[in-house]
């Protein structure tokens, strides 16, 4: 049910262009609202759709509830409250931990999940997640060409003629991506194995995994391992691998790396515009910039891609046991 019938536009998009789904939500959460309730519209207007139909009364009130409210905490404007709430539970330093016979407690982890699960393409294996990438660029150029042409500012990372694409990503997994995977893992809710290789990470090597929502980056230091989590009452502080923190500390090398590279070729550029020419290079650059003409900017439609194949244990061989 999340993300169904989603428009292809962000909320803030909806909200200045009074669109209708705005109009009905009055701006708050839109497209989560949208998704809760065309899904549900969807899932009551057929029986042979509701495939709860034997849930007793209460039984089925509650399960909607659970899908509404985990539908709306996917909305990014609540990202660093929930992120907040859920680490203050279970993760700091006078945390109580989680009570799994509380239901706030239950909700609280299950909301964190949904989360996790929404914006989790980092966390997969970097063939999977650079095509995911170019799927949400084409969708963000997409909302671009429509702001500009109803004359409005181009969303930051939406301009396709400014690809701004390695520093989206490692801005991405940086300040939401990465603090969200970490709490999970601190709190002993990711998959994976335990690592039983020799101790040579120090308790200060871990202390910027703790998810804190603070900007500050998570793979900052030179010292730290992303991919092995230190699980809060864990005997002797044992750690355990994760494959899907391996592969977001993977790819925010990628992305980090191209961004140097990047910006090592726009110094190069820079130099080589202010250093001086000859006479003869002078006069090829004037003529040059004469007869440069405009080019109309076109927007062509883009060519149906190819379907993901998602990573499964008959297809990923860096696949491991829960």
């Amino acid at each position: 049910m999340h993300d169904y019938d989603h428009p292809g536009r962000t909320n803030a998009f909806l909200v200045s262009t009074f669109a209708h789904q705005a109009i009905l939500y009055n701006d708050r959460s839109v497209l989560e609202s949208h998704h809760a309730a065309a899904a549900w519209s969807l899932f009551l207007s057929t029986p042979g759709h509701n495939f709860l139909q034997h849930l007793e009364k209460a039984e089925f009130k509650r399960f909607r509830f659970l899908v509404i409210e985990a539908i709306l905490a996917t909305d990014l404007k609540r990202h660093f409250e929930i992120l907040a709430e859920f680490n203050a539970k279970a993760n700091e330093e006078d945390a109580p931990g989680i009570d799994w016979t509380q239901e706030t407690d239950r909700l609280l982890a299950m909301q964190l999940c949904i989360k996790l699960a929404d914006i989790n393409g980092p966390c997969k294996k970097r063939s999977l997640h650079v095509q995911w990438t170019y799927r949400i660029a084409e969708e963000f150029y997409e909302q671009g060409d429509e702001e500009m042409a109803l004359g409005l500012p181009i969303s930051p990372y939406m301009d396709r003629r400014n690809p701004q694409l390695a520093r989206l990503q490692e801005s991405f997994i940086n300040h939401l991506v990465a603090p969200l995977c970490n709490a999970y893992a601190a709190a002993g809710l990711l998959p994976g194995t335990w690592d039983d290789s020799p101790d040579d990470i120090s308790p200060e090597s871990t202390d910027n995994q703790n998810g804190d929502g603070s900007g500050n980056s998570v793979f900052s230091s030179g010292t730290a391992t992303p991919t092995l989590s230190t699980i809060r009452g864990s005997p002797a502080g044992r750690k355990i691998f994760c494959l899907q923190s391996k592969h977001l500390a993977d790819n925010h090398t990628r992305w980090v790396a191209i961004i140097k590279e990047e910006q090592r070729r726009e110094e190069e550029a820079k130099k080589s515009r202010l250093s001086p020419s000859s006479p003869e290079e002078a006069e090829n650059k004037t003529q040059n910039l004469t007869q440069r003409v405009p080019e109309e900017r076109t927007t062509s439609p883009q060519p149906v891609m190819e379907p993901i194949t998602e990573e499964s244990p008959t297809n990923c061989q860096d696949s491991f046991t829960f």
